[in-house]
């Protein structure tokens, strides 16, 4: 379960499991309050990712042009 724990500037501070994680309060709806149990869920992006290497590959092409 997360809970926010409180806010510290821009972070909300988010318990789990005893713990405490600093997120990005941007990240947070603006409608949370502190207690609040919230729920997170991350995925990758095929695309971006894709998009990425494929920069990658041309960068380090470049460069091996450039030798």
């Amino acid at each position: 379960m997360l809970v926010i724990d409180r806010f510290e500037g821009e972070y909300a501070l988010i318990e789990y499991k005893r713990r405490i994680f600093h997120i990005p309060k941007v990240l947070v709806p603006k409608s949370a309050r502190v207690g609040d149990v919230i729920n997170i869920q991350i995925t990758v992006d095929q695309v971006a990712t894709q998009q990425r290497k494929q920069l990658i590959v041309q960068l380090a092409e470049q460069i091996r042009e450039e030798e």
